[in-house]
């Protein structure tokens, strides 16, 4: 291997988003959401019931699920897919570990502002993660498999808003009312602050355009995995003046970058071109009736 050729920016950029968003959703785990008794969905806030229930310490039983779903990913998914997510699966564990070992209470003696602030704190550092590529190999990971090997016919951020929602509602059994209604505001705060860290405050869709050789694997993945229509158009590029197809899709910033990650692995030579949507009109989800938009 040629060392010259590494890309050492790339890495070093790597290795402190992974650093820099590890310490901050162990911070915010350990010392907002722990010490004032909250939970949220996903891994974590099974964990934390799952404590509760057990006595054995979160961050032990968080490794011990990380691990799970890993394992499963490398058999139900291929070893392509174990590698996106076991560096976290192993790493972010530890980390939590040490945080919970000298917790600091961040925030006391108000539920309402420890919601919001864990929700900033968790969802900057959780976007710092993604946007470099990487996974945590949490609930993602399990709707992920669960779509591909049991509910094909259902989108993945249904699949995920479910499980979020089964671990949410559990600790009401577990803890009380008031607990899972504060986990539901901290649930939102996470996903909007996530979605500001990785796209901007921005349209809540955006168009795609997808000029690809593999138009049809594109307009394919989008359709049955996404669940998203598409458009297919024939260009005529200017420079070489060959006929090629434009797959175009409106869809939102978080599945656009499912759509990105699959394209840039299908094809090195995609051009593609995203554009933030201000209103969309129509049947599909997310869109909303023209008439009903015009009162009619």
């Amino acid at each position: 291997m040629n060392i010259g050729s590494i890309n050492w920016k790339g890495i070093a950029l790597d290795a402190a988003a992974v650093g820099i968003g590890s310490a901050m959703v162990a911070f915010a785990t350990s010392s907002i959401l722990k010490t004032n008794g909250l939970v949220i969905g996903g891994i974590t806030g099974a964990s934390i019931i799952a404590e509760k229930v057990t006595g054995i310490d979160y961050t032990y039983i968080y490794y011990a699920l990380s691990v799970c779903v890993l394992l499963c990913a490398l058999l139900f998914m291929g070893r392509r897919e174990a590698l996106k997510i076991a560096a976290l699966s192993i790493f972010f564990p530890a980390v939590l570990i040490v945080f919970n070992r000298s917790p600091f209470s961040f925030v006391e003696g108000d539920m309402m502002l420890a919601s919001i602030y864990f929700g900033l704190i968790y969802g900057v550092g959780s976007g710092i993660i993604l946007k470099r590529g990487f996974s945590f190999g949490g609930t993602d990971t399990i709707a992920k498999m669960l779509h591909v090997r049991v509910f094909p016919f259902i989108s993945l951020s249904q699949i995920l808003l479910a499980i979020d929602t089964v671990v949410i509602a559990a600790s009401v059994f577990v803890f009380d009312r008031n607990i899972a209604l504060y986990a539901i505001l901290t649930q939102v705060v996470f996903m909007k602050t996530l979605d500001v860290v990785m796209f901007g405050i921005g349209s809540k869709l955006v168009k795609m355009e997808v000029i690809s050789a593999r138009y049809e694997e594109v307009s394919r993945y989008v359709m049955s995995e996404i669940k998203r229509g598409v458009s297919m158009y024939e260009v005529i590029g200017g420079y070489e003046h060959e006929s090629r197809v434009k797959v175009v899709t409106v869809c939102s910033p978080r599945e656009m970058m499912l759509i990105k990650r699959f394209i840039a692995k299908l094809d090195p030579d995609v051009f593609v071109n995203v554009t933030p949507v201000s209103a969309v009109w129509g049947r599909g989800k997310g869109f909303e009736s023209i008439a009903e938009e015009s009162g009619i």
